[in-house]
């Protein structure tokens, strides 16, 4: 008979959060493939579960797939937990899922927490409907460019960010965005946890430069045309400073590119890829 895989949500923090019906799969499963050994080992040890773990992380996991899926088919029951949250929401699992499907095998999840919903439910707007985008791209210009095409969405948007990137984060959201609703959950159910609303800028001043911890945001999703119309706000700022910069240096574009640069604070290579986005590189 052939075994199950079941993608089980832990806890973010808080480990009290952990299910009674994941403790008890968890002490009848064989094999508990995580994300990392150690902290999946404090979780279980919590709750005296001496079930055998097996690292199954973003650069391993194609390695473990062929090893797993033979012991599901030998009929053992095996469990995937992330570091905390559901696995496969921005952590790694999803070939190993996919695998499993794809081998006709039974995948069956056990629901517990999530990072996004905990922040959508003391959001205070509407979660009816929502985009997850996941980790926004690191690199500013490619960050601000997806910020744009997000900017025009009815719906709530919830992103993930890194600590170290959080405040800039928030300041291309003001200027993209503009007053529009944020609310921002940092170390939610941990020790330290909070939850900050208000418009992006505000937001990004009440957390200071020294942030740590693992953050969450919200955006309010655009309700007016006017809320739209900030979507453009910055690309037309952009085109004007160019043109003006270009009109200043008698049509040298080395010479402009650097002045525009300087006057909108981006890198010279970050003002390239935008006039290529908006046309003006011609």
């Amino acid at each position: 008979m052939a075994g199950k895989l079941f993608v089980i949500a832990t806890p973010l923090g808080n480990l009290q959060d952990l299910s009674q019906r994941a403790i008890e799969t968890l002490r009848e499963v064989d094999l508990v493939a995580c994300e990392d050994t150690r902290r999946s080992s404090r979780l279980l040890a919590h709750y005296g579960i001496r079930t055998p773990l097996l690292s199954c992380h973003r650069f391993n996991e194609r390695e473990r797939l062929a090893g797993v899926l033979d012991r599901l088919r030998d009929g053992d029951r095996i469990a995937l937990l992330s570091d905390g949250g559901t696995p496969i929401v921005s952590d790694p699992g999803a070939l190993l899922v996919s695998a499993t499907i794809e081998a006709g095998l039974e995948v069956l999840p056990i629901p517990g927490p999530s990072a996004v919903t905990a922040l959508l439910s003391v959001a205070g707007f509407d979660a009816d409907r929502f985009v997850f985008d996941g980790f926004l791209p690191h690199r500013a210009g490619e960050r601000r460019r997806r910020l744009r095409e997000l900017a025009a969405e009815t719906r709530t948007v919830v992103l993930f960010e890194s600590p170290h990137r959080i405040v800039e984060t928030l300041r291309d959201i003001e200027r993209i965005f503009g007053e529009r609703r944020v609310a921002l959950g940092r170390e939610l159910t941990k020790l330290h946890e909070s939850v900050l609303h208000g418009a992006a800028g505000e937001i990004a001043a009440r957390l200071g430069l020294d942030v740590r911890g693992e953050i969450t945001v919200a955006i309010k999703g655009a309700s007016t045309a006017a809320e739209v119309a900030t979507v453009d706000e910055e690309a037309e700022r952009t085109s004007e400073v160019w043109r003006e910069a270009l009109d200043e240096a008698d049509g040298d574009r080395r010479e402009a590119l650097r002045s525009a640069a300087r006057k909108l604070g981006l890198k010279k290579a970050e003002l390239q890829r935008l006039l290529m986005e908006l046309g003006e590189d011609g």
